[in-house]
């Protein structure tokens, strides 16, 4: 009875309109810009200071009219598309090695932990200096922050498929290919694909540190420019596109998983 009552339970949640599943947010959001609107009539700054949300508005649609914000988010996005592609190819193929050998962990593992007690704002202006103020720095400093994340869930992923699977594997002589294949690529996914939403978030934050370090183009330039300007809605109309960029990349490594990870719901059903 208790089974049956979950699975109506499950089946009405999947029935729901889709815009009241995210209520809370949209809700939220207007509760965050009706306070930002009270506070800036009551407290009475200058708009270089705290611009309203109409003032953003209309800095928005003048930047969209141009094609300044197009052009800078493109080229933001870029950035961050190829590090988060370098840094978690590298982050996997690493990550399985240290997850299959003990000595091999030995020996990077103090290297690795130590590289994350320095901050990625501390060594980017190097980066920059030795690699020049391009596009290949700022993907660099992506790859950096997105490495340690998907490193860390690869070799958790990994560690974390029973030993019993491996035995059966081994007594249906599969091979070294079949069981990657078959066994530890699907039992590692979940845990993998946890650390990647994690390093699609960071991407935008490598792009940008490299873009207010040294750069003529992207948002961090043009937060830059605002900054210089006192053109405070600039400011904000540059954050809010990082913004964008980070929950739209956040979501599609969400729906990259729900594709993935459909037996996992068809278990949970059952």
């Amino acid at each position: 009875m208790q089974l049956n009552l979950a699975r109506k339970l499950r089946t009405s949640a999947r029935r729901a309109p889709k815009w009241w599943v995210h209520w809370p947010a949209l809700l939220s959001a207007v509760a965050a810009l009706t306070g930002w609107w009270l506070a800036t009539r009551l407290a009475g700054l200058p708009s270089f200071i705290l611009p309203s949300p109409g003032d953003v508005w209309v800095r928005f649609l003048r930047t969209l009219i141009d094609g300044s914000l197009l052009r800078h988010t493109w080229v933001t996005l870029q950035e961050v598309l190829l590090g988060l592609l370098a840094g978690t190819a590298s982050a996997t193929a690493l990550g399985y090695l240290l997850a299959k050998s003990r000595l091999f962990e030995r020996i990077l593992a103090p290297y690795l932990v130590a590289s994350q007690a320095v901050p990625v704002v501390a060594i980017a202006p190097l980066l920059i200096i030795w690699f020049g103020p391009g596009m290949f720095s700022k993907v660099l400093i992506c790859a950096l922050i997105v490495f340690f994340p998907v490193l860390v869930n690869t070799v958790v992923g990994v560690r974390a498929v029973p030993i019993a699977l491996y035995e059966l594997m081994h007594s249906l002589r599969a091979t070294r290919w079949q069981i990657l294949r078959h066994l530890e690529v699907p039992a590692a996914l979940p845990v993998f694909l946890g650390g990647l939403r994690i390093g699609a978030a960071l991407s935008v934050i490598g792009a940008v540190v490299g873009e207010l370090i040294g750069s003529d183009q992207g948002l961090g330039f043009l937060i830059n420019v605002g900054r210089g300007q006192y053109d405070t809605a600039l400011v904000f109309v540059a954050i809010f596109a990082l913004v964008a960029l980070a929950l739209a990349l956040y979501g599609a490594v969400t729906m990259l998983e729900n594709y993935l990870l459909k037996w996992q719901e068809w278990r949970n059903t059952v």
